[in-house]
């Protein structure tokens, strides 16, 4: 299969690997589960982006989610010059944290006060560092399919057998890092309140991801959120929402508002930074005030909060705030989903696009995908192919079968129906 020319993405992919593992700084951009050397982007503007061979692609990445806005949105561009104008950093405290910490703690009924770090990973793992604070406790359950940044003690999958402690997924972890996290798999409430009860004394904390957006999409329903709410409280244990992409995606108080459910604590990245460097998490005034300097709990940051990330951040979650800006971004990724899902049901293809807000994902399968036992690998190389189709037609996915596409308030309806149709067509494509 042919591609539109990348001769300069190809020569800058071999001059990056050089100098850096793989010639990238995160493992997916290096295209290893696709085909062709990766996209070096100079540009982007709205819902397009441009390479380095001046080839232009509309854009369903997002930078991984958080551009809702699209790329360069003047309102958020302009106060991210006007601030840098005045420096980028002091290590002090400054009156647009104050600002944006407003705008989420004004606006969201599950939390009072919030810390701001500059990652998702860092906002994770500041988080269960807190509820091992709170409780004491220093065991931690999470879910299969769910992904919580590069946290050691999250970076782990389900042994043998269904309640399992963790097997690192990576080089450089200890096992006995590994050994703190017990794996279960998704939609199991049996399981997970047998697992509390039997380590109640020992679990400090359940994460999960309440919109699963990083092994596929697998969607829960909310009477399985709220009864591992029910079960949390029941046994003692905190319960943590990880929000970095859910957050600011299916609404202004992320999956706990959709689904109307209080976690204990919750974390933000993505979107709350506006295209910049930004985490965060938040909860009561209570569990707040174990982070110090009011609690024994240590989390620092010299980054933390800086004016740029905060402006950024802030010009984002102002035009969030607008009214009917989910209502009509929902309806139109409902739109653009249903014509390619209405073709492919007309051809009698395999495929099941899942959907919640402005997150979609494309599967080879009739059955929504509801745990990662669930996704068929096999059917990675199916999305392979139609990665390079889309590719060749001016389309871009993340570079992964298992990858989410987002849609931003920048894609106007006339490119979502163009997008639909070069997707159907490259369907027809590999299906056919």
């Amino acid at each position: 299969m042919k591609y539109p020319e990348r001769h300069q993405s190809a020569q800058l992919f071999e001059e990056a690997k050089k100098y850096f593992p793989g010639g990238v700084h995160s493992p997916v951009r290096a295209f290893k589960s696709v085909s062709g050397p990766p996209l070096f982007i100079k540009k982007g503007s709205g819902c397009r982006i441009v390479d380095e061979d001046d080839n232009t692609y509309l854009d369903f990445c997002g930078s991984w989610g958080p551009l809702i806005l699209g790329h360069a949105h003047p309102d958020v561009i302009n106060p991210i010059l006007e601030t840098m104008v005045n420096g980028t950093s002091f290590g002090t405290p400054n009156k647009i944290g104050n600002e944006l910490g407003k705008i989420i703690c004004e606006n969201n009924r599950y939390l009072d006060k919030i810390r701001f770090v500059s990652s998702g990973t860092e906002a994770v793992m500041s988080a269960i560092r807190l509820a091992r604070g709170i409780t004491g406790k220093s065991k931690i359950i999470k879910f299969e399919g769910c992904y919580h940044g590069h946290v050691d003690s999250l970076l782990v999958k389900a042994g043998s057998g269904l309640a399992t402690f963790g097997v690192s997924t990576s080089a450089g972890i200890p096992p006995s890092f590994a050994a703190e996290t017990i794996v279960l798999p998704l939609n199991d409430l049996d399981l997970l309140n047998a697992t509390l009860s039997k380590y109640r004394e020992e679990v400090a904390c359940v994460i999960i991801e309440p919109i699963p957006a990083n092994n596929g999409l697998l969607l829960q329903t909310q009477s399985y959120l709220a009864s591992m709410r029910d079960l949390c409280t029941q046994h003692g244990v905190l319960l943590i929402f990880d929000e970095v992409i859910s957050g600011y995606r299916v609404g202004f108080e992320g999956a706990a508002g959709y689904y109307n459910i209080q976690p204990d604590i919750i974390t933000y990245g993505k979107i709350i930074g506006g295209g910049m460097p930004v985490g965060a998490y938040a909860a009561s005034k209570e569990y707040m005030s174990y982070i110090s300097p009011e609690g024994p709990v240590y989390q620092a940051g010299t980054l933390s909060a800086n004016p740029v990330a905060m402006a950024a951040g802030l010009a984002t979650l102002k035009i969030l705030k607008t009214e009917g800006f989910y209502l009509q971004l929902e309806q139109r990724t409902a739109d653009f989903v249903g014509q390619i899902q209405s073709h492919c049901d007309n051809k009698g293809y395999q495929v099941c696009i899942q959907q919640i807000g402005s997150i979609f994902w494309i599967s080879f399968s009739k059955v929504p995908a509801v745990t990662a036992s669930d996704i068929d690998p096999s059917s990675m190389e199916l999305f392979k192919n139609l990665h390079s189709y889309l590719l060749m037609h001016g389309i871009y996915l993340g570079p992964s079968g298992y990858e989410v596409g987002f849609v931003s308030g920048a894609h106007k309806r006339s490119d979502l129906s163009e997008a639909a149709g070069i997707i159907c067509s490259g369907l027809d494509e590999i299906l056919s």
